[in-house]
């Protein structure tokens, strides 16, 4: 088995002491064995984000711990990046927060989709580079300017041209699923959506509300239906969309669960995976989970980003699910529930790992969807009326059926537009008999 790379950590902040933590999982998600760390309270260097001391004491730490890969858990500018490879040992590779994330999901792209998404945020983080090349070197008259490599002007184009593919492509696959997700709610499908920040326990949630993967009917509208939700603890499990059906009595929904939102993203960033999102802005319900064993701080600012996200074009009820109280007793929970009343008013506390409070869960989904329409069908007795019957069975809940020797009475909840559907149905029915 191949031993992990190793790497160090670094991280400069203006004040307050520097928190590790994020920066550290999200190495040991991209497979690094992280070795060591340096930290710095100062202002931004120009030329190399640390202070020249500070770098002075990463180079002895890359050197005594043989770590070939320098992560700063700060957004670095292709100079900084340059500067600091000619000050660290040869062959070092030095890489910022965003260039991190982004190999992670390249890791973790396995549909179309996540690849081209992955492949747009990679474009849109390499463009200003190529841009500032280009521009400086210009400005200079040389090409190469600070070991930056030859510019290429037709290279700026490349990339701007193929960023421009790559959204056309993504536009056409959210046309298909949207147009699938219609289909579904056609076919008597709520659709609720899991939304959080990743690390969340979002895919063991879901593994736990969405056991059973048959949907009853025609695969055409079900083809990214997962039975692999995986359930682990670490960063981006879930890089794309899964879909599995969701485990409720009385109506037919499916649970999607999407990539997990992360602090300090940059706006380029977001907007690469936002068709990804398209599920959740898309959904009838959406539930926002947390891990409330965090500190109330943190969470409470991952609910306002949360919701900042979502509210900007979901119009679908949201509900809090305060996750993983199995690590918290109970007078941290209500302390924490009060202190957040004002984000998540009327919160379900649950743990998906031990599957504490699950009916509790599924009973506020249940109230939360839209509203079903009580229909009582009239449908002549004709040799195509099982076969309506059956569809009914399949779209909506049906409640009873009575058959007589010349008609069958069906008395069942559906969405509207399933309604509709069954009437015109039994109006074809009537028509043929």
């Amino acid at each position: 088995m191949t031993e992990p790379d190793r790497a160090i950590i670094a991280k400069r902040v203006r004040d307050g002491q520097p928190d590790t933590a994020e920066i550290r999982q999200l190495a040991a998600a991209a497979g690094y064995e992280v070795v060591g760390e340096c930290t710095q309270r100062r202002e931004p260097d120009p030329a190399l984000q640390l202070g020249a001391g500070k770098v002075e004491e990463l180079t002895e730490q890359v050197e005594a711990t043989g770590a070939r890969t320098v992560i700063f858990d700060n957004r670095l500018g292709p100079y900084q990046v340059y500067n600091l490879g000619n000050e660290l040992p040869e062959g070092v590779t030095v890489k910022d927060r965003f260039r991190l994330i982004l190999d992670i999901f390249g890791q973790r792209a396995q549909t179309r989709k996540a690849q081209l998404q992955v492949e747009l945020a990679e474009l849109r983080y390499e463009l200003p580079r190529a841009e500032a090349k280009t521009s400086l070197a210009k400005r200079e008259e040389r090409p190469g300017f600070m070991g930056l490599g030859e510019y290429d002007e037709s290279r700026e184009q490349d990339i701007k041209s193929r960023i421009s593919r790559i959204r056309d492509e993504l536009e056409r696959i959210e046309e298909t699923e949207q147009d699938r997700r219609e289909k579904r709610r056609e076919s008597g499908f709520d659709l609720v959506a899991l939304a959080g920040y990743t690390n969340a326990g979002k895919s063991t949630l879901m593994q736990a509300l969405a056991e059973d993967l048959e949907v009853g009917e025609n695969e055409s509208i079900h083809p990214d239906l997962d039975p692999t939700a995986e359930r682990e603890d670490r960063l981006f499990t879930t890089l794309g969309t899964t879909t599995r059906r969701l485990d409720l009595e009385r109506r037919d929904a499916l649970l999607t669960d999407t990539v997990g939102f992360i602090s300090d993203l940059p706006h380029w960033l977001v907007e690469s995976f936002k068709s990804t999102l398209e599920s959740v802005y898309r959904a009838d319900l959406v539930l926002l989970v947390v891990d409330v064993s965090e500190p109330i701080a943190e969470i409470r600012e991952k609910l306002m980003t949360s919701h900042d996200t979502l509210y900007e074009r979901n119009e679908a009820p949201i509900v809090t699910v305060l996750n993983k109280i199995d690590r918290i007793d109970d007078a941290e929970l209500e302390e924490k529930r009060a202190a957040l009343r004002a984000l998540a008013p009327n919160p379900v506390a649950v743990s998906a790992k031990a599957e504490t409070n699950l009916e509790e869960l599924r009973a506020r989904i249940h109230e939360e969807l839209p509203d079903r329409k009580r229909e009582r069908l009239v449908l002549p007795m004709t040799e195509d009326t099982m076969s309506v019957v059956s569809w009914v069975h399949d779209n909506a809940f049906v409640e009873d059926v009575e058959y007589r020797d010349s008609e069958v009475i069906v008395d069942f909840l559906a969405r509207p537009a399933v309604v509709e559907q069954t009437r015109a149905k039994a109006s074809d029915l009537a028509a043929d008999a």
